[in-house]
């Protein structure tokens, strides 16, 4: 089991907690780690965009001069691609771009992801975060404390002040441990969860 440090929102070490290797300590799977980030990215596309082809634009219909004798290039249609108002040649159309992971190997990734952060000391565990009010000051210090500026930070349900007092610092997200997802425990520098939010994910993953 991997052991790591336990520190205290003064950032002192208070003790050690002992990881899940279920959870913690398996074997990192690249490829499946790629596709969760690209499915999750592909997802969030809106794949809206859209130009009209020459069979859309309005006009053209008929030839505008005859085919011979002009001195001018044959010409069919004025909406042809090549003319000022012509239709795009290949025009991007509407499109859904996302695409599935089964369970089993969405669970592999996001294990592979927290491997990966124990594995490189990028994974802090803190005894407790509570706040009776909404402090953003008192969350920034926290984090000074710990010596971490992007950071990911896990928290177990129902602590709604820690978050809101999260909410507008730069570079740091809060999640809860039903919606940590492999792109934002790969983008932040540090991944901060409280022994509770720890206990939580355990339970669920393993």
């Amino acid at each position: 089991m991997a052991s790591v440090s336990v520190y205290n929102i003064e950032g002192k070490e208070v003790g050690t907690i002992d990881l899940n290797d279920a959870v913690f300590g398996v074997e990192v799977n690249e490829h499946l780690v790629h596709m969760a980030v690209v499915s999750q990215l592909a997802n969030k596309r809106q794949g809206t965009q859209k130009a009209k082809t020459r069979a859309e634009v309005s006009g053209g219909g008929r030839k505008p001069w005859r085919q011979k004798g002009t001195g001018h290039a044959r010409q069919g249609s004025t909406r042809a691609p090549q003319w000022t108002g012509g239709g795009v040649v290949f025009a991007p159309v509407p499109r859904d771009y996302s695409f599935k992971m089964n369970k089993k190997e969405k669970k592999v990734a996001l294990k592979s992801a927290l491997t990966s952060r124990v594995e490189e000391k990028k994974f802090i565990v803190v005894d407790e975060i509570k706040f009776d009010e909404i402090k953003t000051k008192k969350f920034a210090d926290i984090l000074k404390n710990l010596e971490v500026s992007k950071a990911l930070v896990v928290l177990e349900d129902g602590n709604t002040n820690v978050e809101l007092s999260a909410r507008n610092i730069s570079d740091v997200k809060t999640a809860r441990t039903n919606t940590i997802n492999v792109y934002d425990i790969l983008k932040y520098n540090t991944v901060i969860a409280t022994k509770a939010a720890v206990a939580n994910i355990e339970e669920v993953y393993a």
